[in-house]
């Protein structure tokens, strides 16, 4: 195992400095995928729960949306709610029990609600609940993608370390170029928030600078 003496800041500084670094690339076609913009998780002023890396976040976000929606790809939300009971929590649920536990966040309640600063269509974007780290697991997130044919995944939300990383590993795992603006994620430290940069840039994905997939979409969006 190397050894090192520099912050977890230092390190992707270090990786992302790196212009030999290998590209998975950007395909034909994409899906948008942002995950968790929820105030349970983006409310630094109502929840300790919440995280903010970079201010402009969402702003991005909407940003690539409305040109997914110019070009009629897929645009998906995500977000986590659990019965009055939490048991569709399962074993995640176990570790704690307070009114901040992962499982109370309830249907219906204010952690589940989704920002208000988020440019939902409602009946044309996808919303899905998901009761697990990655937004494949048990959503039609997989059937979605199938039947648009898409080869990409821009993902976007938090946590960088949790959910975020979950869809990246997921997206590679089914054969997808994999896309993480890194202004669109965010995480509670920042040690996690850009380790977890590093591993995914190293290993499951492209971490790009957000203006490179916009100018990127603004292209697919001139061609059509």
């Amino acid at each position: 195992m190397e050894l090192s003496n520099k912050t977890a800041r230092e390190i992707w500084a270090d990786i992302k400095a790196n212009p030999k670094r290998a590209r998975f690339g950007y395909g034909r076609k994409a899906a948008l995928v942002n995950i968790d913009f929820q105030c349970a998780y983006t409310r630094v002023d109502e929840f300790k729960t919440a995280y903010e890396t970079d201010p402009r976040q969402i702003e991005y976000v909407n940003a690539l949306a409305k040109r997914f929606r110019t070009l009629n790809w897929p645009v998906v939300w995500t977000h986590v709610a659990y019965a009055e009971s939490g048991e569709d929590a399962g074993v995640w649920g176990t570790r704690t029990d307070t009114p901040d536990s992962l499982q109370n966040i309830k249907h219906g309640s204010r952690r589940a609600q989704f920002d208000e600063r988020c440019e939902i269509e409602n009946g044309r974007d996808l919303v899905y609940c998901k009761r697990m780290p990655s937004p494949f697991f048990e959503t039609p997130l997989q059937s979605l993608l199938v039947w648009h044919q898409v080869d990409t995944l821009i993902i976007t939300g938090g946590s960088t370390s949790g959910c975020v990383r979950a869809a990246a590993v997921d997206s590679l795992s089914r054969g997808y170029r994999t896309i993480v603006p890194e202004q669109c994620v965010a995480d509670k430290h920042e040690s996690y928030h850009f380790a977890n940069l590093t591993d995914m840039m190293l290993k499951y994905a492209d971490i790009v600078d957000v203006s490179e997939t916009l100018g990127w979409l603004d292209q697919q969006v001139t061609s059509a």
